[in-house]
């Protein structure tokens, strides 16, 4: 694999709300005449003239970085063993909860097998490869605990310096990994939103290179990677009649918080189809929790206005009041014939128990993508024939009090046959 991908093939960043576009030194966040989301611009042209699928495919890499050729970045080599390991997450088939719901052909991919047991390690990597790239001392970032556990980690591989804001009521599992890593944490008496004020600050401050999501346009870059990994999957298990055409449109489900994994699985897929290597996305559900769904409210309002919301819901990763990368979300679904469901904490608990069942343990913000399928397949939004497949953004071990929440107390007997036998 070539060590770095060719500087003419980023040619530079597009505004999601005015459509300016600037060049790749010209800005380094948002856009500076509106503070809209950027999108990254590759050089889709050239790419179609250079680059196959089979060249894809026919990669020793077994990561998200066997997709380098379309990532803004260069080889971050092969230092470090979490920096690499990245992405490439299973696919599962749980026949059981089909069954149960009665779909012909349901599927989980499971980002809680990533490194640092996150989908936000795909965004983490690139960043840090970003990073190296343009000789950043130091990384920050804002995170109620996955986003900087993944940072921390990606960090940790390479020696980068990592600073991490989080609130003090994050799950103790996601601090300890934050601490575990070496990062600097610094827990704000306060929200998710005042961490990712207060870290937009420290970085112009200090000079310190932001990854928080949303705010910096690589880290949609880094979570396209799994609509590039689906696409792939679809290709490879013989999903696609051919490599542009989908048999039956696929439906992608995936919990929502700051908007920004929705938007990069957007991203990607609309990537393959300007590459003409898929005919067109497949429909996105974006799943909210009731006690933070300002995307969802939105969305059901027929605008990209997205209104704060005073969070509260116990799927701390999903828990936003500001979404940062609302307007992107909207459209994510908007565009691809999809739509949002909102769901209750209650139905998140009884998801996590759900997939347990069947040997997929997920946190709350990762269940929530479940929780929404059962409500689109009651209300009829998902049809008997419609393959599904369902996104787990984070391992369960990240929220064991939420956990144990899901199922009932295990009993405590005296260690003889005649106590076990009352309870059998």
């Amino acid at each position: 694999m070539d060590t770095a991908l060719p500087k003419e093939k980023f040619v530079g960043y597009r505004c999601s709300l005015c459509g300016r576009e600037f060049a790749p030194g010209e800005v380094t966040y948002t856009c500076p005449v509106d503070g809209g989301n950027l999108d990254v611009v590759l050089d889709y042209d050239s790419l179609r003239q250079e680059l196959r699928p089979e060249d894809i495919f026919a990669a020793g890499e077994t990561s998200l970085w066997r997709y380098l050729p379309l990532l803004p970045v260069a080889d971050p080599g092969g230092l470090g063993t979490t920096l690499r390991a990245a992405g490439g997450t299973p696919v599962f088939a749980p026949g059981r909860l089909a069954d149960k719901l009665g779909l012909r052909n349901l599927w989980i991919k499971d980002d809680g097998r990533n490194p640092t047991a996150s989908f936000k390690d795909r965004a983490s990597a690139v960043l840090v490869a970003r990073a190296r790239q343009i000789g950043a001392e130091v990384m920050v970032t804002a995170s109620t605990g996955n986003a900087g556990a993944a940072l921390a980690g990606m960090a940790a591989a390479v020696a980068q310096k990592a600073v991490i804001f989080a609130p003090r009521t994050a799950p103790p599992a996601k601090i300890a990994q934050l601490l575990i890593y070496g990062a600097q944490v610094i827990l704000v008496d306060g929200t998710y939103d005042q961490a990712f004020d207060l870290t937009v600050q420290a970085a112009d401050e200090f000079g310190w290179y932001c990854r928080n999501t949303g705010y910096n346009p690589f880290t949609a870059e880094g979570k396209k990677s799994a609509a590039l990994e689906i696409w792939e999957w679809a290709v490879q298990e013989g999903r696609l009649a051919k490599l542009r055409d989908l048999e039956t449109r696929l439906t992608v489900i995936v919990s929502v918080g700051d908007g920004n994994i929705i938007s990069g699985l957007h991203k990607g897929f609309k990537d393959l189809v300007a590459l003409g290597w898929l005919a067109q996305t497949p429909r996105i559900f974006g799943v909210q929790a009731e006690g933070s769904a300002a995307i969802a409210n939105a969305f059901f309002a027929g605008n990209e206005t997205i209104v704060p919301v005073a969070s509260n819901t116990l799927a701390d990763s999903i828990s936003v009041d500001l979404p940062r990368d609302g307007v992107r979300a909207v459209r994510a679904a908007r565009q691809t014939g999809g739509t949002y469901l909102v769901v209750s904490d209650a139905e998140i608990i009884a998801a996590i128990g759900e997939m347990g069942k069947v040997g997929i343990f997920t946190e709350p913000a990762g269940a929530t993508a479940y929780a929404g399928l059962v409500k689109a397949v009651h209300n009829g939004q998902i049809k008997p024939e419609d393959p599904v497949m369902v996104l787990n953004t984070g391992n369960g071990l990240k929220d064991i009090k939420a956990a144990m929440m899901a199922v009932p107390e295990a009993p405590v007997i005296e260690p003889s046959m005649a106590a076990l036998k009352k309870i059998i």
